[in-house]
């Protein structure tokens, strides 16, 4: 069931059909975004939230397609471990995307209950053409070290 549903997930992607693609996951679901920093969100609770956060995605990437995608089970057979990467461009730069993740899924009820997403900040922001401006609120961060 988790693979089905992933699949469906990278289909509505290509589609850019976000609403449809965040009825995927349950209404109390749970995202996890361990590398996001510097203003980026490294936790959304709920599907409202994970609407929010991706209602305008199509105008920023143009996602074309997913060449590479390998899925992984696990010895919980409602969670799966995802590693894919996107081609595309970027909306605003016309620059071209592309973006490897490595995603751990759980499914329960035919719905997405928590989605740990592992992407990286550089690449994306890079992608984007905002890498100068993820350096420099990285360096106004409070380091960990003072």
């Amino acid at each position: 069931m988790p693979t089905k549903i992933f699949d469906e997930a990278l289909r509505l992607l290509l589609d850019k059909d976000m609403r449809a693609f965040t009825e995927l996951f349950a209404a109390d679901c749970v995202l996890e975004f361990p590398f996001a920093d510097a203003g980026s969100p490294t936790r959304l609770d709920g599907r409202e939230a994970l609407w929010e956060y991706l209602r305008d995605y199509p105008d920023r990437m143009d996602i074309r397609e997913f060449p590479a995608v390998e899925v992984h089970r696990t010895l919980d057979p409602d969670t799966i471990t995802a590693e894919f990467t996107a081609h595309g461009r970027t909306v605003s730069t016309g620059g071209a995307y592309e973006m490897r993740y490595i995603a751990v899924i759980t499914v329960r009820n035919g719905l997405i209950t928590e989605y740990r997403d592992y992407w990286s900040p550089v690449m994306a922001a890079r992608a984007a053409g905002e890498l100068p401006a993820l350096v420099s609120a990285l360096r106004e961060e409070p380091s960990c070290a003072s």
